[in-house]
């Protein structure tokens, strides 16, 4: 029986989650008064890295799938050669309705959460002028302190997002793991010889 995905797409992302929650825990042991302006500065930084907040919607929702893609592949070995492309053609477009549908709605939840989830780290770890240096995209070494900081602030919004998206994602995980054991079970039943004829009396 296949693992299922709703669970490895969650434990995936269990120990990140646990380093984003240590990052909370620091920044509400220590709370600061942010000025409008770095606000302002911070959602800048923001808006110049929307692509890799929206690449990595789209990681959360291909990691799973994929890794169903691979046992599915594994699974297909033991489907006999006629039936194989078949299947092999139903299991893809599964996989692809799947992404289709459920990516959209993670990348949203993923631009809604990112401020909330990244911002406070930007703030704390960054003055004004730093944030200004960031936009400005300068060769300098608050870039090297920025990249330093990027790992946390994905885990940060990994976490929210995947919490966030779960009720949602997590019945269409299922229903296309489903979908992928019925068409493989489908595939071999067609495929078992014919049962023996009774005995003659």
């Amino acid at each position: 029986m296949m693992k299922s995905l709703a669970s490895t797409m969650v434990l995936t992302l269990a120990l990140a989650a646990t380093g984003a929650a240590q990052a909370e825990g620091a920044a509400s042991a220590a709370p600061a008064k942010v000025s409008a302006a770095k606000k302002a500065l911070v959602a800048k930084v923001l808006q110049l890295q929307q692509p890799g907040i929206e690449g990595l919607a789209r990681q959360l929702t291909e990691a799973p799938a994929g890794q169903l893609m691979q046992q599915a592949g594994v699974a297909l070995q033991r489907v006999p050669p006629e039936q194989r492309e078949a299947a092999a053609k139903d299991i893809q477009a599964s996989m692809h309705a799947y992404v289709s549908q459920t990516e959209p709605l993670v990348r949203q939840r993923a631009v809604k959460l990112a401020p909330t989830a990244i911002g406070p780290i930007l703030e704390q770890n960054f003055s004004d002028e730093e944030l200004k240096q960031i936009i400005s995209i300068l060769e300098s070494p608050v870039n090297r302190k920025f990249q330093g900081v990027a790992g946390e602030m994905q885990r940060a919004l990994a976490e929210k997002v995947v919490a966030d998206t779960r009720p949602t994602v997590e019945p269409k995980l299922k229903d296309l793991e489903a979908s992928v054991v019925k068409r493989l079970q489908a595939a071999n039943a067609a495929s078992a010889p014919a049962p023996a004829s009774a005995a003659k009396h």
